[in-house]
């Protein structure tokens, strides 16, 4: 991405990745491409080792293995990934976001203030969900944002916010919301090689008014003709946190006989992505392949196996931000999207205090790969 050809580039500070709990892996992906970016510093590593132990009473504590100070530091932070597990009182408990977070803060207060600049790398938002408030509630993802500014972290780098708007929260710091939208196409180019993304056999559509936003960019770059579902919930009644889904009704241009592209920020136990295909399917879509940048499937993935079967899904597309329900990777429906390396030019170009906005805008990337489209380039 950057040009380096022996020229000395502005460094903000050296540069350190924290890799926390579980993001080990992505971690080491984006030290091998950032090895490559700068092989002229000719580095052995950019991870900065640090430790989170517990006591056996459930407390922790963050000691960093090597120094900080002066470095421009980079904190990855999966708050999402139940894979990793702690002993409190001899019991095997999974690690909640919760637990996540307050890991973040002890890494931050265990710097001592000392790092030059401390940036967050935190793909799904933690309390991403609770970005309003409606009657007497807590405001959670925006007390999150706030406690991290007042602990000393100059800039937070998040994936498609549920709501992007949160960041009104800290209107003095940065924010940086990335999507994948380039990364999501390139994957179904891939993956569906005989897909035609013209709005002749193409349409874009919101599973819900709230993702319109992201929809309307993908409709946009692409050219597509774009449709939505309102769903109309029972206020009457909560169930498991929110107000149940009674139905969803369709707003748009006719699906018959167009592939579709359903597009969401993320899947959480993949009711609703279910119910919008089936009606979909009804209405005479061709194949429906979705985009959405977290698969959580939080009541396994058996029901998507049974929706795959039946026809109603073809492919879904998710990124490797955040852990991963093991048997994802067998799933022939499932395809993983590889963000490593997008991240590593983040991070690089942001210790050299240079621009991010043409990475956060690949329009002109999207028009040449679709303009390759069926010519093998």
């Amino acid at each position: 991405m950057n040009n380096y050809s022996g020229e000395a580039m502005p460094i903000v500070g050296k540069l350190s990745v924290i890799a926390m709990k579980g993001c080990e892996s992505i971690a080491a992906r984006i030290d091998s491409y950032l090895k490559q970016f700068r092989s002229f510093e000719q580095v052995d590593t950019y991870i900065t080792h640090v430790t989170c132990p517990r006591f056996g009473t459930g407390e922790g504590k963050c000691v960093i293995d090597e120094t900080v100070r002066g470095h421009d530091v980079y904190i990855i932070c999966d708050c999402f990934n139940y894979g990793v597990t702690y002993t409190m009182y001899g019991m095997e408990n999974h690690m909640s976001p919760d637990d996540h977070f307050q890991d973040l803060k002890r890494i931050i207060a265990a710097m001592g203030g000392k790092a030059r600049r401390v940036t967050v790398v935190m793909p799904m938002l933690y309390e991403g969900r609770q970005h309003r408030r409606s009657g007497r509630e807590s405001l959670d993802a925006a007390l999150m944002l706030q406690e991290l500014v007042d602990m000393g972290v100059s800039n937070l780098i998040t994936f498609d916010a549920h709501d992007p708007r949160i960041s009104n929260a800290i209107p003095l710091s940065g924010f940086d919301n990335v999507q994948p939208t380039y990364q999501m196409i390139k994957a179904l180019a891939k993956a569906v090689p005989d897909i035609s993304l013209n709005k002749f056999d193409t349409i874009v559509i919101s599973p819900d008014e709230g993702g319109m936003s992201r929809c309307m960019y993908y409709s946009s770059v692409l050219s597509l003709d774009l449709g939505m579902f309102y769903k109309r919930r029972d206020y009457s009644r909560i169930v498991n946190g929110k107000n149940p889904i009674v139905s969803h009704e369709y707003l748009g241009r006719d699906v018959n006989g167009k592939d579709v592209i359903i597009v969401d920020d993320m899947i959480s136990s993949g009711e609703s992505i279910i119910d919008v295909g089936t009606a979909l399917k009804k209405q005479g879509a061709k194949r429906i392949f979705v985009f959405a940048s977290f698969g959580l499937f939080v009541n396994g993935l058996e029901v998507i196996d049974r929706a795959y079967e039946e026809g109603v899904i073809d492919k879904i597309f998710t990124t490797n931000l955040i852990y991963r329900n093991p048997g994802l990777s067998a799933r022939e429906w499932h395809c993983e999207v590889d963000m490593s390396k997008y991240m590593s030019f983040l991070i690089d170009t942001l210790n050299h205090d240079e621009t991010i906005s043409k990475l956060l805008d690949p329009a002109a990337k999207i028009h040449k790969l679709v303009a390759n489209l069926g010519t093998g380039i």
